[in-house]
């Protein structure tokens, strides 16, 4: 994984933006949870999890609904401060997947949602695992933009055209070069334990969600490209796209279609 000034840069811009990531970005659906739980053959109900880079609280807060005993870990101070704002009950601790500030064996699931590609995985994967009791889940999804909707695609070029092509490539969750995540977790498993890596499991959950256009640009404003471009570049951007999308949708609401991409292993 990356660890440039640009990459780091990128990870630690959320923190500018912790309220606005938390009121505008999109959630899970319950399937997703589902298949977390059809996967790894066990309930959530009354499993400890730790969700790591729990950001504002958006998973966290759904794997509590669901009945699990949640420990969120999140590096960042402005997603810490509005998690603690919006979750007083949810225990959390500073910390990230590289250097997990948790005991062995303590934890029936590991998750990372939205998090994972922040993290070295050649220390983050022994540490989920050292924390992981035998048999626990280590899971990880993203939120994907659905390309093959035309509004989405016509959305990308445009993104590509303000950013350029170099930066539009750093953005991996869109583009039509966009690739599962799949393969390089799996050559992260292999590298971990050579000729004896745990198996990874795929599922692409499907969903939507109908938004307010103001909704939808302060969500692409939260994203780390925006973030770390300037403010008159992003306004720049986010004025012309709200008239674009306001003749694609003159009642002035969105549905944006995600697909969920999850990646599941089981500890040794």
């Amino acid at each position: 994984m990356p660890t440039s000034p640009y990459h780091s840069a990128r990870a630690h811009s959320f923190n500018t933006a912790a309220t606005q990531y938390a009121a505008n970005r999109p959630s899970y659906p319950p399937v997703l949870f589902d298949t977390i739980e059809a996967i790894a053959g066990r309930p959530l109900a009354g499993a400890r999890v730790v969700d790591i880079g729990a950001g504002t609280g958006i998973a966290t807060a759904l794997l509590h609904r669901r009945g699990a005993h949640v420990v969120a870990v999140e590096p960042g101070k402005g997603m810490a401060a509005e998690f603690r704002r919006a979750h007083p009950a949810i225990p959390l601790v500073r910390g990230n997947g590289n250097a997990l500030p948790l005991t062995d064996s303590c934890a029936d699931f590991v998750t990372y949602a939205q998090a994972w590609h922040w993290t070295d995985p050649a220390r983050a994967l022994p540490e989920a695992f050292r924390v992981l009791r035998p048999g626990g889940a280590l899971a990880l999804w993203w939120n994907l933009e659905a390309e093959d909707i035309p509004w989405i695609a016509e959305q990308t070029e445009r993104v590509r055209h303000h950013y350029g092509d170099d930066v539009i490539a750093t953005w991996g969750s869109r583009g039509p070069h966009r690739t599962s995540a799949l393969p390089a977790f799996a050559a992260a498993l292999e590298a971990t334990a050579p000729g004896a890596a745990p198996h990874c499991v795929r599922e692409v959950v499907r969903w939507s969600r109908r938004v307010p256009v103001d909704t939808h640009l302060a969500n692409l404003g939260s994203h780390s490209i925006f973030l770390v471009h300037g403010a008159d570049r992003r306004a720049a951007f986010l004025a012309e796209e709200r008239d674009h999308l306001l003749r694609r949708f003159p009642d002035g609401t969105v549905e944006e279609v995600y697909d969920v991409e999850l990646l599941l292993t089981k500890a040794p």
